[in-house]
């Protein structure tokens, strides 16, 4: 067993996944709590809908790095979805059903119109480890390491906007700036984990280990810590999984 892990890890791809499988993992947990409490779980999955629309136009029309392209237009429909609450005309979770369907319909029709359902369709749906070069591996170490530190250095603040943002705004806080943050980041660490993870599992990571966490702890703290390694842990045994197949 280890030595067909030893042999599986000096492969430059998979150390290149498992670098940024397990820096997106933690991001993606920090972040899940808040999403979690605020009654925004399934943002993740209408984000990742959007990243995809995104970036199979932006391979239909040759951009050499589509990352760079999805990143600003997740991020845009983070916070329009954060913006919309319950006493809008439509509902947050409506909305978010609306947005992740039709940007998933305009992702497919457009590449089967033009290039067909083809591998790097496939890649985007449930991910490859293939598909990370050495560009998407710096691009993605460098916004899960920004992520992190943003996430420690607003902390107590995410955490007073994440339990009552009405409380927030009359203590003066600008909660509207802080739950941006969050809506930024969360499409920051979608965008990144699509490639490797995949349109259908990458909302998983931000939701699972955030409930499970919630069922065993009863504080915010606690929680994020075991959501974190919870993730952390899954994905090694994830990737263990399919490095002994």
């Amino acid at each position: 067993m280890i030595e067909i892990m030893t042999e599986m890890l000096s492969h430059a791809f998979i150390q290149r996944a498992v670098l940024v499988g397990s820096l997106v993992s933690l991001c993606a947990a920090l972040l899940g709590v808040s999403l979690v409490l605020k009654r925004y779980s399934m943002i993740g999955d209408g984000l990742s809908h959007v990243g995809f629309g995104i970036l199979t136009i932006s391979t239909v029309l040759g951009v050499t790095s589509p990352l760079y392209i999805a990143i600003p237009g997740v991020a845009i429909f983070a916070i329009i979805l954060l913006k919309i609450d319950n006493n809008s005309r439509v509902k947050s979770d409506s909305a978010i059903a609306l947005i992740s369907s039709s940007a998933l319909a305009i992702g497919v029709a457009v590449t089967s119109v033009t290039t067909g359902m083809n591998t790097d369709v496939c890649n985007f749906m449930f991910g490859s480890i293939l598909a990370m070069s050495k560009g998407d591996v710096i691009l993605s170490v460098i916004v899960s390491i920004v992520v992190a530190i943003l996430f420690f250095v607003y902390y107590r603040k995410l955490f007073v906007v994440t339990f009552d943002e009405n409380f927030a705004k009359a203590s003066g806080l600008k909660a509207k700036r802080y739950t941006n943050i969050i809506a930024v980041l969360t499409a920051l660490i979608i965008v990144i984990g699509m490639r490797m993870m995949g349109v259908m599992l990458i909302s998983s990571i931000i939701i699972f280990p955030a409930l499970t966490s919630m069922r065993v702890f009863k504080t915010y703290k606690s929680v994020v810590i075991s959501s974190a390694i919870i993730s952390m842990i899954t994905f090694w045994l994830r990737n263990l999984f399919i490095l002994c197949l």
